[in-house]
């Protein structure tokens, strides 16, 4: 993974890897609270040679008291050394309970020996240095001096007597804190790592990528109201989500510009990723930039457009595929502009059958020929098979992929299942992306057409302008003279009568 790729997980993760650093400083302030203070208290002691003479014999008696120097600091954890220094305090402790607690050190190239303490009492740990300090004193002079002398030829004396300490060395919070941060940390992003290797979701555009190169035709972040209103007309009109779906048109006239079926098959991969609602809004827009548009319900399991727009379903396609009524007849206008719709229709018990028979053909061909555009909302592609046998009948298909619904083992047998069938595959559209953060999908420019001095239209000088935006300009020829010919075939339903 490259840098950007890490930063993406500390983006998307980022509650927890704060939440686990949180959890490692008040982990490691929780330990210094219950852990009892130790201070320490630390003695110095000299080691020199009695003797007075030439500067080699200085020399040569410096060389051997650093010599001798480490093997006093071995003699300082001994009960030769402690048993006095106990007996002196009265204290009630063994001499090896009493060395787990003294640390002697030695620099090799000195001849100085520190005695260091720890204690729960600061005034205990410098009077238990002190006293250690004194029997070694006495144990050494004891040790070097010879059966035929009074004196010691080494000598220690004390440099730097023992003081209590007026704070515990022990436990260091700060110190606690900084390893509790660094710990919580590591850990939340170990974490992070972990879960975005385990999870297959795809969460934006960079999960897409890792999986197909296709084209993405747009991008709709997740809006919670629109549960209860999911129609374009129900949003405002310069709203983000209104502009998601005016985007959506646009960038598909230029991916189905060189195709000369006017169809367009709307799908996913599995259900709950918003294929519905995109291809009835993708339709409401093509109808508001002045096309001719059908939209035609083709999920003939679970129908939903009819309860979107409020329409009649037990009259629909099914009924036009099994020959009971023409399918001009079953088109049912809707809203103020150019959209109509053809239901599903009662559900049969073979939806692949006639979604794939050459009646269905026949009806394709038959809205090319009156309509602009005819935009299909099908099945997912995984739970059935209806999709992909549909997609053989249509001019492309858009695939539209719910983040945090779909994975990415879902999303490559999806276009396996398109490739196999040889099927045109237009893009697709990311659906349910957050508002917020690195998948979030923006625009840096909204639709506001500008007057001369840069202000946005109001609204009756937007009504006034004339809304061309159309695929027919681009792939369709249905513009004659400057206007767009009517479908003949659809007069007698009340062009332009709303029937929400």
């Amino acid at each position: 993974m490259e840098l950007k790729d890490y930063l993406r997980i500390l983006r998307r993760n980022w509650i927890t890897v704060v939440a686990c650093a949180l959890i490692g400083v008040l982990t490691a302030g929780a330990a210094s609270l219950l852990v009892k203070p130790s201070y320490k208290s630390e003695t110095k002691l000299f080691v020199a040679l009695q003797s007075s003479g030439s500067v080699t014999e200085l020399t040569q008696g410096n060389a051997f008291s650093q010599a001798r120097v480490q093997s006093y600091v071995e003699t300082v954890t001994t009960p030769t050394v402690l048993q006095p220094a106990i007996d002196s305090l009265g204290l009630e402790i063994t001499p090896q309970a009493l060395a787990r607690s003294i640390t002697a050190t030695s620099d090799t190239k000195t001849v100085l020996i520190s005695i260091a303490v720890a204690n729960e009492s600061p005034v205990q740990a410098a009077a238990i240095a002190q006293a250690v300090s004194r029997s070694l004193i006495k144990v050494v002079d004891e040790l070097e001096r010879p059966s035929s002398s009074n004196s010691s030829p080494v000598k220690l004396s004390i440099v730097t007597p023992a003081n209590a300490p007026g704070a515990p060395a022990s436990p260091n919070v700060r110190l606690n804190l900084l390893l509790g941060l660094l710990l919580g940390l590591g850990a939340g992003l170990g974490i992070a790592v972990l879960r975005t290797v385990l999870d297959t979701r795809v969460r934006g555009e960079a999960d897409l990528r890792r999986v197909t190169d296709m084209a993405i035709l747009g991008g709709v972040s997740f809006d919670a109201a629109a549960a209860k209103e999911p129609l374009l007309t129900q949003t405002a009109l310069q709203s983000p989500r209104a502009e998601s779906f005016r985007q959506l048109r646009t960038n598909l006239q230029f991916a189905h510009v060189s195709n000369d079926s006017k169809t367009v098959l709307v799908t996913s991969s599995v259900p709950g990723e918003g294929n519905s609602t995109t291809a009835t809004n993708l339709a409401i827009a093509l109808a508001q930039s002045g096309q001719y548009v059908a939209l035609v319900d083709a999920d003939l399991r679970r129908p939903m457009i009819d309860q979107y727009l409020g329409l009649e379903r037990n009259a629909g396609l099914t009924t036009a595929l099994i020959g009971e009524a023409d399918v001009d007849d079953l088109l049912q206008p809707w809203g103020e502009d150019r959209l109509y719709v053809l239901t599903a229709g009662k559900i049969p018990p073979n939806p692949s059958e006639l979604l794939g028979s050459q009646k269905m053909q026949q009806l394709i061909g038959h809205l090319e020929s009156i309509f602009d555009a005819v935009i299909i909302d099908a099945p997912p592609l995984l739970p059935v098979t209806d999709a992909a046998v549909l997609s053989q009948q249509v001019g492309g298909v858009v695939l539209v992929v719910g983040t945090q619904k779909v994975r990415t083992t879902d999303l490559e047998k999806s276009l396996a299942a398109l490739d196999m069938v040889e099927a045109t595959l237009l893009g697709a559209v990311l659906n349910r992306l957050p508002v917020k953060g690195p998948d979030a999908y923006s625009y840096s420019y909204y639709s506001y057409e500008s007057t001369g001095q840069g202000l946005p239209l109001t609204t009756k000088q937007a009504d006034a302008k004339p809304a061309r935006e159309s695929l027919s300009e681009i792939s369709f020829d249905k513009v004659i003279n400057g206007e767009q010919r009517e479908p003949t075939s659809l007069r007698d339903l009340g062009r332009g009568r709303s029937v929400q």
